[in-house]
């Protein structure tokens, strides 16, 4: 395992409904992230020391079979489970057109007609532009920041392609060390989506992705990352595609496998973080009652407003 930083981290657990937060506690969590390969083997990371003002550890992509482990080797903390999902990835073996040849024959049909509807919209061709220099990557960052500041994931999460400094330094340091990957696709000239992928090692990692609401029926998202993936795997230099925490529809189409894993939380035995834990444990409870008695109902409608809130 790597050694991780032992630095506390003000950390806020929500109470939410899809994309809307009722409530939020503050506390200070090391975070101990795994990385897509030792997800991958299974791995059960050493917790480093914790200070005295902080409450406990963050555990990211924690494989799930490995929870009672973790739990065990942590002695008294508190366990509590964030979120359980699939982390999926895709390995780059036997080249582009094998991988496309995998994936449903639904899946391939819907991507092609997609692609070829925004090609007619384009002139007769997908208009995608790629970036890997720190000067091309300047002029990418201003149009990807452009159609960030459009999404939901930016208006409602706060996780949209940053526009701070330091990340501007950090793109500029992977782009002289050629390890970040980006992509635009326009329609009709326009800006629609953007793909941002730094890379460590022989990973490329899914960092940030959006597209402009406009053009939610074009499916820009899903014609612009099958794009990307026929450029890396035309590279030959790469070994895996790390799709990161967290589910998407997208993540299953394209992924060669996934690691079943949980985020968790280790708190330290308090009673204020044995209330909080409890209180966010029936709150998370009754909630999935209310979505599973939504979907059983036949009201798919209000179930998708419920999960974006």
């Amino acid at each position: 395992m790597r050694d991780v930083a032992a630095e506390a981290q003000p950390v806020r657990l929500k109470f939410e409904i899809g994309a809307r937060t009722l409530l939020a506690v503050r506390r200070s969590l090391v975070r101990v992230p795994l990385t897509l390969a030792e997800a991958r083997r299974g791995a059960v990371p050493a917790l480093p020391p914790l200070d005295r003002a902080a409450d406990g550890y963050s555990v990211t992509s924690l494989p799930e079979d490995r929870m009672a482990a973790l739990a065990a080797a942590a002695g008294g903390m508190l366990p509590f489970v964030r979120q359980r999902y699939t982390r999926y990835h895709l390995d780059f073996v036997g080249g582009f057109d094998a991988w496309l040849a995998g994936l449903s024959s639904n899946a391939r049909q819907g991507l092609k007609r997609k692609a070829k509807r925004i090609a007619g919209a384009s002139g007769g061709q997908l208009d995608v532009r790629r970036f890997r220099t720190a000067e091309e990557l300047a002029a990418f960052h201003s149009e990807a920041r452009a159609i960030s500041a459009t999404t939901y994931q930016e208006r409602l999460l706060g996780s949209g392609l940053p526009n701070g400094a330091e990340f501007l330094e950090v793109m500029r340091a992977l782009a002289a060390a050629d390890q970040v990957r980006a992509w635009l696709l326009y329609i009709a000239g326009e800006p629609a989506a953007y793909l941002y992928c730094p890379i460590q090692g022989e990973t490329v990692i899914y960092a940030h992705v959006g597209h402009d609401p406009r053009f939610n029926d074009w499916s820009p998202g899903a014609v612009l990352q099958l794009e990307a993936m026929q450029d890396l795997f035309g590279e030959g230099r790469f070994a895996a595609f790390d799709f990161t925490e967290g589910e998407g529809q997208h993540k299953r189409q394209f992924a060669t496998g996934g690691v079943a894993c949980v985020d968790l939380l280790l708190l330290r035995p308090t009673l204020g973080n044995r209330a909080v834990m409890a209180a966010l444990g029936g709150f998370n409870g009754a909630v999935a009652v209310v979505k599973r008695a939504v979907q059983g109902a036949g009201l798919s409608g209000f179930a998708k407003r419920l999960r974006r809130g």
